[in-house]
Formats: C-alpha cells, sequence, structure tokens
C-alpha cells in the first residue's frame, strides 16, 4: 500500500544551489537524499511529495553548504501480507516470474503461479500441465503478499502468490468467474 508519511529532516544544501530558490534547492536535495530510501518502518520512498515548512539555514563551519530543517512529505510503499496487488510479468526465468510492484520487484515462485503441474519453457513461459494456461512476459496479474524480507535493507524481498481463487492472470480469473456461474446455473435446474 502507498502511504503519505511526513518526515522532518535536516537538508544540506551544496553552495552550487544557492543561486536557486531555497524551496527548489532544498527539493531537488531531499529528492535525492531519500531516493530509493529503504526502511523497515516506512517501506520503499518512492518520492518526495510536498515541501511544507522550510527553517532558517545553518552553515557548518569548514563545510560550506547550508543546512535547513525542513518538514515534507514523503510517498512511500510498504507491502503488507495478505494484500492483493495488480501487477505485470516483468520476467520469467525457471524458478518463477518477477513482477513489477511499483519501485520494486516481486517474485511468484514456481510452485505458486498456478495450481497445476508447472513447466517452464524457452520461450520464457510458464505452462501449466492439466489447464493448459501459459503465463508469459507482460501478462497483467493479481497476486498476494505471502512474505516481505526486509533482512537485507538494499534489497528487499516481497513474496507472491497466485494460486488461490481470484488471483492469477486476469484471463484466468474471468474463465475462473464463468465456470463457477455455469455450475452455480447447473445447481439451481
Amino acid at each position: 500500500m502507498f502511504y503519505r508519511i511526513r518526515v522532518k529532516d535536516y537538508i544540506r544544501v551544496p553552495p552550487s544551489d544557492f543561486d536557486k530558490p531555497i524551496e527548489e534547492a532544498v527539493r531537488n536535495q531531499a529528492k535525492a537524499m531519500y531516493r530509493g530510501f529503504v526502511s523497515k518502518d516506512m517501506g520503499i520512498v518512492v518520492t518526495v511529495a510536498d515541501i511544507v515548512k522550510i527553517g532558517e539555514g545553518t552553515i557548518i563551519p569548514g563545510d560550506g553548504a547550508a543546512y535547513y530543517e525542513t518538514e515534507f512529505d514523503l510517498i512511500t510503499l510498504k507491502l503488507e501480507l495478505k494484500e492483493v496487488v495488480n501487477s505485470f510479468v516483468m520476467d520469467i526465468t525457471n524458478f518463477g516470474a518477477f513482477l513489477a510492484l511499483g519501485p520494486i520487484d516481486g517474485m511468484v515462485h514456481i510452485s505458486q503461479t498456478m495450481d497445476d503441474y508447472v513447466s517452464f519453457s524457452k520461450e520464457k513461459a510458464l505452462h501449466g500441465k492439466e489447464k493448459k494456461r501459459t503465463l508469459k512476459v507482460g501478462d497483467i496479474v493479481r497476486a498476494e503478499v505471502i512474505a516481505v524480507s526486509y533482512k537485507d535493507i538494499a534489497n528487499p524481498k516481497i513474496g507472491l502468490t497466485m494460486r488461490r481463487k481470484g488471483l492469477g492472470k486476469l484471463e484466468w480469473i474471468q474463465e475462473d468467474l464463468k465456470i463457477g456461474e455455469t455450475e452455480q446455473k447447473k445447481k439451481k435446474k
């Protein structure tokens, strides 16, 4: 889920930016400072949304840069367990599929792609044996978050599944809904 988080920090503005309007210089430095920032509490920073307040600048002897106490809003992505996400398949390997989740990728292990025996083909696709379903790069999918790890803070890991009802490639979900409707009609007769 995306969050808007208010942060207060000291932003360093180098002398090379002193000719710029203060808000522009502070915004640029805050964006550079927080770009790609990852924390277990905040998640992954997507961008600096708004500069709320800029305090007086302080110059540190020997540095030459100005430091501004700044209050600003960050947009972050923090995925939670059981969260359902819509995405597309970026890559397929012999062990699973990688999905784009904004600033990070998630991985669906081959055993979690579909409720079927799955094999990998040289065309970078996963094929189901019984249902004859295929998953390939570019497919639009719905998946559920089953694991979130910040063990390596520079490279968080997101584990996903597509095996539960209502998950998978969007075409599969539509097929399953039609099958369910047909079965319901048969039961009513």
